[in-house]
């Protein structure tokens, strides 16, 4: 069996998923909304401030889409499970690192392009909304900051997905993650110093690629570099639990 009927069956079972349409267009809606708003509220506020960083203020709906990245992934990994689906699957494809590889395939290639999309967007029309603040919207950190967002959002949708192989539900991959970036890091970010273990954490990590000047540790392509890493270890946890585990 060669891979590409493999990654066909998978793309067809994503498509058949209610909520697959809903959930992209909601990733483009959430994302681009929050940053509009915030380019008008936020960076007119804060503008005047030494720290103030206008290509940062233009994502700033990126820690609500990444959540709906989260449950993409989430939600794609763990429909195969469900009704005890994984029978038929492990049936039909063998070879379960072929079936598994192909669901991530499928997963980032719908975020990434998507992300894609959605990074321009929040791009343009932030800076548009920032006015005399606003910085170029060309050159290479503007292209830094829109292939960066989209590979950000493909990773926390792998990383999602890896940890519902793992858990074989996506209401426990949420229940864990969604927690994770919207209240963890920011909890932590809040009571301790700049820098150290919180500035590893995957959100905050991949995070610095959006940001104009990055300083410190870890810089925009290492905090990237980071958040791949934390990834890569919720797929292989996921590919462990997938090939030892009976269907």
């Amino acid at each position: 069996m060669s891979f590409a009927p493999v990654l066909h069956s998978e793309w067809i079972k994503a498509r058949s998923l209610p909520s697959l349409g809903g959930v992209l267009v909601l990733l483009f809606v959430v994302t681009v909304g929050f940053s509009l708003v915030g380019s008008v509220t936020l960076g007119r506020q804060s503008s005047a401030e030494p720290d103030f960083d206008p290509l940062l203020i233009s994502f700033f709906g990126i820690n609500f889409g990444q959540v709906v990245a989260i449950s993409f992934g989430a939600l794609v990994a763990a429909a195969q499970y469900k009704d005890n689906g994984a029978r038929i699957w492990f049936v039909a494809v063998p070879r379960r690192a072929m079936l598994y590889l192909a669901t991530l395939v499928v997963v980032a290639g719908l975020i990434f392009v998507v992300g894609l999309a959605t990074a321009a967007t929040c791009l343009i029309g932030g800076q548009w909304l920032l006015g005399e603040d606003r910085m170029e919207w060309t050159g290479p950190v503007a292209v830094r900051a829109i292939v960066g967002c989209a590979t950000y959002l493909t990773l926390m949708a792998l990383f999602a997905a890896g940890l519902a192989s793992l858990l074989r539900s996506a209401t426990a991959t949420l229940g864990v993650l969604v927690p994770l970036v919207l209240m963890l890091s920011f909890v932590l970010g809040d009571v301790t110093s700049n820098g150290g273990f919180v500035a590893y954490l995957p959100d905050r990590a991949g995070r610095q690629v959006l940001v104009q000047d990055p300083v410190g540790s870890p810089g925009a392509w290492v905090g990237l570099a980071v958040t791949a890493a934390w990834a890569a270890g919720a797929v292989w946890m996921g590919w462990r639990a997938m090939r030892r585990r009976d269907a």
